[in-house]
């Protein structure tokens, strides 16, 4: 039976800290096992892409496999055939398919009709392999001590903020959302969230009062205010002002809190450039560990079915 990667709930606890600590070995090993040899494998993207595109094709290629980048301008879809049957022809041809595109509903369609294996690599409701790898980073730097920390998600409530609310519940982290009133994550995935929270003692607290949010926070993260495809919109643009990550902001969390973003960064905006700067080092460590922790991934995905 084919795994599908489309939300963070398609893994249990147990699944979720073994790749955790898998990518941690990947991370560490000389040579990638090999599991992808003679499979192909395709990136079926409508979104443009540099972190999500280059790691998943290096990866693909360090295990093995093939990868064979697909835009969706360029196919039939773009002349209108139906998503089920394009998902039934790239099943013939392909070992597995990795998604990116606008319409989370879209993916579930094409996932519904396709034989083999479907990842998530970005939708507008979420972005789980973007969170599965901070959560290792978060690991890497604070080992099984990571239930202990303070994290502190800060800005517009959108498909990576809806992510960290499931990881928050799948692993049993502490997190705080701190987001516009109008602009909160999705409520499917808070209750998501929560109801994984009853069984790994996670928690997970809203609040529209960013300071409140970042109070004594061990990690601070944020992601740009307007998402590919997004209207900019005035309004939205001042109801986010109060969320910037600036240096008045990350002295209200201890002295020794870090900064994560998922990159691209829209300086100025959600975050200063002083403020990512000083972190940088950590955010490009976040961005590397996307290879190791997708690795980890099809590892898994491959050799479970």
């Amino acid at each position: 039976m084919k795994r599908d990667f489309i939300d963070l709930w398609n893994l249990d606890p147990e699944e979720s800290w073994y790749l955790v600590r898998r990518t941690e070995e990947i991370k560490r090993e000389k040579d990638a096992p090999q599991v992808l040899r003679g499979k192909n494998l395709g990136l079926l993207f409508t979104k443009p892409s540099t972190r999500t595109r280059v790691s998943f094709e290096v990866a693909i290629s360090q295990l093995g496999g093939k990868a064979i980048f697909l835009q969706e301008k360029e196919l039939q879809l773009s002349r209108g055939e139906d998503v089920k049957d394009t998902a039934r022809t790239l099943s013939r041809y392909l070992d597995g398919v990795i998604i990116r595109t606008h319409s989370h509903t879209w993916l579930e369609e094409f996932t519904r009709w396709s034989d083999v294996p479907v990842i998530n690599a970005l939708t507008d409701k979420s972005h789980p392999c973007q969170v599965l790898s901070d959560v290792y980073t978060l690991y890497e730097r604070f080992g099984e001590g990571i239930k202990g920390i303070k994290i502190a998600f800060v800005g517009d409530g959108n498909n990576v903020c809806n992510s960290w609310i499931v990881a928050a519940g799948l692993f049993g982290l502490n997190l705080f959302v701190a987001t516009p009133e109008d602009y909160g994550p999705d409520s499917y995935y808070l209750q998501a969230g929560l109801d994984l929270s009853s069984f790994t003692g996670g928690n997970i607290y809203l609040t529209t009062n960013p300071v409140e949010a970042v109070k004594d926070a061990d990690v601070i993260y944020t992601d740009v205010w307007f998402s590919m495809g997004d209207e900019r919109r005035e309004e939205k643009l001042e109801a986010l002002k109060p969320f910037q990550v600036n240096g008045d902001l990350i002295s209200r969390a201890k002295d020794s809190v870090l900064v994560m973003h998922c990159l691209p960064a829209k300086k100025g905006e959600e975050i200063t450039e002083d403020v990512f700067e000083r972190f940088a080092e950590f955010i490009f460590t976040q961005a590397e560990n996307r290879l190791h922790t997708q690795k980890a991934l099809l590892e898994f995905l491959f050799t479970r079915q």
